[in-house]
């Protein structure tokens, strides 16, 4: 990658801190973005936060496509950021308005520095007290000098008043009758009157400052709307809920919720305090919600027009044991999710839905483009909806891991493929108990998908030799960009039972002579290079540190 030399130059400037003040002074606007890069990358809290208190632009976003050796920032670069948004409230240079922080967030854990998503929600709320109580206090402080403000006016008055009243009595040379029911003579008011012009003058003077730009905005006034990813979870639930409702001169829009460990009610209760026309996402996980707790969230979700993603992950939806009213309940969440209007990509995850398929996808009004069932417990019965189904010529990504493939939803799967070969972009069969047969009846489809970029095939018990075809077709895709195969049985140690599982050849041992595996990636590799993919294509079969970034890539 080159690097232009607006970033050299930024590098350099951003690299001392006690210089920020010298140069901040005479930088223009337009190298701003590029300096505020610079110290993210540099890890310079002190230059970010004099950048950001004068940030000269209405909005600053940290969105966009991210790089293969993209890091995330530092815990204290982001902290040091968030304080100066507060402290630009004072600071008459600031323009901001918006602040995007959507991607900011780390979530592969790949460095330990860098703030995840629990820790960037947790700290926004803390940011947005601040951000109350400070502005509080300057509300405070002007009350204040307004009150002194208007005594010391009050005292000029009085003094004023008896100046006036001491020259009548010299030029008239009247004394006047100081009883208390003498009644005052012609020409000098008396107190009440005097009392009415001080009143007067001080509506004056207030009328007047209120014309005037205030310096503390009102309690409903919002400088900057926030928009980020929310994760929140049982030990921040209270915390995030309260926060939410606090008013002040920050606004949160959330555009991704991923909640864990709620119960049902608790997530109903935090979806009432989100503003409807921001959020896209929601990630439920861990949540033990049963059919009911999903009936009863789904029509609250309804409320968000651009609602365009649901997952679900192991939120205890189990239909293969029996109880009083689950049938019901599956029919409300049916027709709760046929009334998102917008919803495009669906993942149910271990929910072990079997035979159901059909009842769940049918009420939906437009067709899916994302759809993840891992661990669902499909039978060929599902399949078949699903390759005749509308979904099935829209969808961009398919994820079918751990649902076992037998020769009736082969056939299902293989016209599945037929009808995405045009807009298939992600593939995932891992664990799918394909052997050497089943693969070779897949290949030949898989071979027709034009579009695919990531195909995933790992766990599954497949020769060396089977292998190799897998490569030879991957390569003959043109757009494909990763293939995660799995190890061959060769590379097992002795004793793998003749149709093992996925939880089998994750747990079996392998040989640990480097050689065995040589042969595979030497095979591999050849194949490579007779197509010309060496460069463009990755293969591996490593589960843990390959990117799934990779596959988007151009």
């Amino acid at each position: 990658m080159v690097v232009s030399l607006v970033c050299l130059c930024a590098r350099e400037v951003v690299s001392d801190h006690g210089l920020s003040a010298a140069w901040l002074s005479c930088v223009p606007r337009e190298l701003y973005r590029p300096l505020l890069d610079a110290a993210l990358a540099r890890c310079r809290p002190l230059t970010i936060g004099e950048l950001v208190q004068r940030w000269p632009e209405r909005t600053l976003s940290f969105r966009g496509p991210r790089k293969r050796d993209y890091q995330p920032p530092n815990r204290l670069c982001v902290q040091a950021l968030l304080l100066a948004v507060v402290r630009g409230f004072s600071d008459q240079r600031c323009r901001l308005q918006v602040l995007d922080l959507c991607g900011l967030q780390s979530e592969d854990g790949h460095s330990d520095d860098a703030m995840g998503g629990w820790s960037l929600t947790v700290a926004l709320c803390s940011t947005l007290v601040q951000a109350r109580n400070a502005t509080s206090r300057s509300r405070r402080d002007v009350r204040e000098k307004k009150k002194r403000g208007m005594e010391t006016e009050m005292e000029r008055d009085g003094v004023a008043k008896r100046d006036r009243a001491g020259l009548k009595k010299k030029e008239d040379g009247v004394k006047m009758d100081c009883r208390d029911n003498a009644a005052p003579e012609q020409g000098i008011p008396s107190p009440e009157e005097e009392n009415v012009k001080g009143v007067r003058r001080r509506m004056e003077l207030q009328r007047r400052r209120g014309a005037q730009p205030q310096e503390i905005p009102s309690r409903d006034d919002v400088l900057v709307d926030i928009r980020a990813d929310l994760f929140v979870n049982a030990r921040s639930w209270e915390r995030v809920r309260s926060t939410l409702k606090l008013s002040g001169p920050l606004r949160i829009h959330c555009r991704f919720l991923r909640v864990e460990e709620l119960p049902a009610s608790s997530i109903a209760s935090l979806l009432h305090l989100l503003p409807q026309e921001e959020l896209l996402g929601v990630d439920l996980r861990y949540s033990s919600l049963g059919m009911s707790g999903l009936a009863l969230l789904l029509p609250r979700l309804a409320w968000f027009p651009r609602l365009s993603s649901l997952r679900l992950h192991y939120c205890n939806l189990d239909m293969l044991r029996a109880r009083p009213g689950q049938q019901e309940a599956l029919q409300e969440v049916s027709r709760g999710l046929g009334g998102l209007k917008k919803l495009r990509r669906l993942s149910l995850t271990a929910l072990r839905l079997p035979g159901h398929l059909r009842l769940l996808l049918s009420s939906l009004s437009e067709p899916l483009e994302a759809l993840e069932l891992p661990y669902l417990s499909l039978t060929s019965g599902d399949m078949a909806y699903l390759s005749h189904s509308s979904h099935a010529s829209s969808l961009t990504e398919l994820d079918l891991s751990e649902n076992r493939l037998d020769e009736s939803s082969l056939h299902s799967l293989r016209y599945l493929l037929a009808r995405a070969e045009h807009c298939l972009t992600r593939l995932s069969l891992c664990g799918c108990g394909l052997s050497d047969g089943p693969l070779g009846q897949l290949l030949p489809a898989l071979g027709q998908c034009h579009a695919l970029r990531s195909l995933r095939l790992a766990l599954n018990a497949l020769s060396r030799a089977a292998l190799v075809e897998l490569a030879r077709t991957a390569a003959g895709i043109g757009s494909l960009r990763l293939l995660l195969y799995p190890n061959p049985l060769e590379e097992y140690e002795p004793g793998l039972p003749p149709l093992p599982s996925s939880a089998q050849l994750l747990d079996w041992p392998l040989i640990e002579e480097s050689q065995v595996k040589e042969i595979t990636l030497m095979q591999l590799n050849e194949v490579l290079r007779a197509k010309g993919r060496t460069q463009d294509l990755l293969i591996t079969s490593d589960l843990m540190k390959y990117s799934t970034d990779l596959a988007m890539d151009d």
